[in-house]
This record gives C-alpha cells, structure tokens and sequence, in this order.
C-alpha cells in the first residue's frame, strides 16, 4: 500500500481527520501529506491538521480534535440532549485545571469552564454530532448540574426552561441527578427545584 493510500484508509477510519503525528506514527512522510493537501486529496484544517474535503465540516468534531480534554457542556450539551431548540451561538467545553488549548484565545467562537481532574470525566458519555460523528458530551444529569452552578454566567430563561423539560421527560434519573448534586455541592439548590418542578 502506499503512503497515499494508507493516508486515506486512517482518514476513513478516524471520522474524516488526520494528524501529522498520527501520520507520523504510521510510517506516513509530511512530503506526501503536502503533496496530498496541495493536489485537493485532502484539506489543512489547521497546524498539523488535515481532513477528507469531502466530508462537510463538522465543527464539533473539529472543536473535540482540537481540544483533546474538552468535553461538550453546558448551553452546548443541552443542545445536544434536546433540553433546548436554540442552536448553540457559542460551543461551551469543560477542561481539567491548568489545561491549556489555543482555542482559549477564541473567546467569541468558545466558553470554556475550568473544573477538577478528579471530576471532569464524570458523567462523560458519547454522542452523536448532527453530522454522525462521535464526540464527548456530559449526560443530561451532570449537564443539569453544571447549567444550576453556574446559571449566572448562563442564559438564565434558557436553563430555566431546559430544567423544566428535564423534570418533565421520561427517564430523568433523579438519584443520579442528586448523586451529582453530593458531587459538586449544590445539593440543596437541586432539591428546590425538585421540589417545584416534581
């Protein structure tokens, strides 16, 4: 097989992208991977960075391959889980402390929430883009909590009505939801709204 085509079976097998150290890892030159970008067969996205141009481009793929430790939370996750209708105008990610990413810098594009390593993975599940890519998302429960302790720097109508929907779907994992509470110390906020919503 040659470099070029080994380039677009790794391609394929890793949702459209591709990087440079990957292609290193497998034996792939940067020379064919320029060669490859400057014939069209692939796309730079950005430094070290390539994707098949002929997949549409998935922004929230793209954000979680750039933001390796970014998980989508949040205004973004409750998108995801259909506690809102509003598209996200901005992604919101949570990163472990002290991790950096260049798309900090990219305040207008990105929120990012800062939170402890021991705990950043909880509640941490896989879901679909509206692209059909794989991509990290809290589940609805950490979600809920996250969007109650920091409802001030949120769109507060937003979160107050996608609790309301939470309360109301089929499903809602209440001993999950308290067991997060415990977790992140807003037990008490999250039984009043238990209280007034149930």
């Amino acid at each position: 097989m040659s470099e070029k085509e080994l380039v677009m079976e790794l391609i394929q097998k890793q949702n459209g992208v591709i990087t440079s150290s990957e292609a290193a890892a497998a034996g792939i030159s940067n020379k064919t991977l320029q060669r490859m970008q400057k014939s069209g067969e692939i796309e730079r996205i950005e430094h070290g960075m390539y994707m098949d141009p002929n997949l549409m481009e998935d922004e929230y793929l793209l954000t979680q391959y750039r933001c390796r430790k970014g998980i989508f939370s949040h205004e973004t996750a409750l998108y995801f889980h259909d506690l809102t209708d509003r598209t996200p105008l901005q992604f919101m990610l949570t990163i472990p402390s002290g991790y950096n990413t260049r798309l900090l810098k990219e305040k207008e594009k990105y929120k990012f929430f800062y939170i402890a390593e021991k705990i950043h993975a909880v509640g941490m599940i896989s879901m679909e883009t509206p692209f059909g890519h794989q991509v990290y998302v809290y589940d609805k429960e950490r979600t809920i909590c996250d969007c109650l302790k920091k409802k001030e720097q949120l769109n507060t109508d937003l979160v107050n009505e996608a609790v309301k929907r939470y309360f109301n779907t089929p499903g809602a994992d209440y001993a999950k939801l308290l067991k997060y509470a415990e977790v992140f110390n807003i037990k008490d906020l999250v039984r009043k709204y238990m209280e007034v919503l149930t």
